[in-house]
């Protein structure tokens, strides 16, 4: 039941900000979406703790897994992402939203859901790294070309506000990991239950902000963001199958496609002063990946790989 814990405690939470979203709307005069960047940097700065050079071992032990990895991860789910928001024809700013979780880049908990899964976790280690390193310049590019169909993207401005809540967050926690390493047990022990409580909070935030949008076109957003989710996985699968990558391999990448990094999403939305429109699709993918990726790698845990 632990897997399911963390699940529970997102979709409860968020349930709560949908039906009372005042309090996780403002405080006094203080507006509680200030706190979604800062949160990101410190879920970030947690990430570059425990970075090492063992996290790109893969690149070396299977170049071709990272490889194909990495393309599935930056052309799956951005392009299933905009044939979605073509599909369902939603408001400018939301199409715009399912757009964005697909050009992110993978989700913190991937790597958690590759080690019950029974897949290669140094290869999924290695493509969130990589994949979240890459972002600064693939998931701004990936929006100008699909997501300026919806609304304005500003290239320059997007990657400039990625590096600050990406880059330099986790180049300050490589810099503490390499200056302090045997302090860093500590963070690494206590930085994942703070990155969790993070995300929890920045959905929450998100969902009271965006309920007068969600109320118009939440149920037909969840069918979307579900659709999307499930495809990542299923084309992310059978894509290293037919690429005759390993069973490990193939599990970890379509793990890797279908939880993307909604948090970092829902961050560039609040910088695009969009984020109860924009950060609407990320804020609802958190949850539903949860759930979905929690019962895909627990059916897979009973399915020891044959090679």
């Amino acid at each position: 039941m632990k897997n399911y814990l963390y699940t529970l405690s997102i979709v409860v939470a968020a349930t709560l900000a949908m039906f009372y979203p005042a309090p996780f709307t403002q405080i006094g005069d203080f507006q509680l979406k200030s706190l979604i960047l800062p949160l990101l940097q410190i879920i970030m700065f947690g990430m570059g703790t425990t970075m090492s050079p063992k996290d790109f071992e893969a690149v070396v032990k299977s170049p071709k897994s990272v490889l194909i990895g990495i393309l599935c991860q930056f052309t799956i789910m951005p392009l299933i992402g905009f044939s979605l928001a073509t599909l369902f024809e939603f408001p400018a700013e939301i199409a715009a939203g399912v757009i964005l979780i697909g050009c992110s880049p993978s989700g913190l908990a991937s790597n958690v859901m590759a080690y019950i899964a029974k897949a290669n976790v140094a290869l999924s280690l290695t493509i969130t790294s990589l994949a979240t390193l890459l972002a600064p310049v693939l998931t701004p590019l990936l929006m100008k070309l699909l997501g300026g169909a919806f609304i304005e993207v500003d290239f320059f401005k997007m990657m400039i506000e990625i590096l600050k809540i990406i880059i330099l967050p986790i180049g300050l926690g490589l810099l503490v990991n390499r200056l302090f390493r045997h302090q860093a047990d500590f963070l690494n022990k206590y930085m994942p239950l703070v990155s969790m409580a993070g995300i929890a909070l920045i959905i929450c935030i998100i969902t009271a902000a965006g309920r007068e949008s969600l109320l118009k076109v939440g149920g037909v957003l969840v069918i979307c963001t579900l659709i999307h989710n499930l495809c990542g996985y299923l084309l992310g699968y059978w894509s290293s199958k037919l690429l005759k990558l390993p069973e490990q391999d193939c599990r970890t990448v379509a793990i890797e496609v279908g939880l993307q990094n909604g948090g970092l999403a829902s961050g560039i939305a609040l910088q695009m002063g969009k984020v109860a429109t924009v950060g609407l699709a990320p804020a609802l993918f958190g949850p539903i990946m949860n759930i979905t990726g929690s019962l895909l790698a627990s059916w897979w845990s009973k399915k020891t790989p044959k090679d």
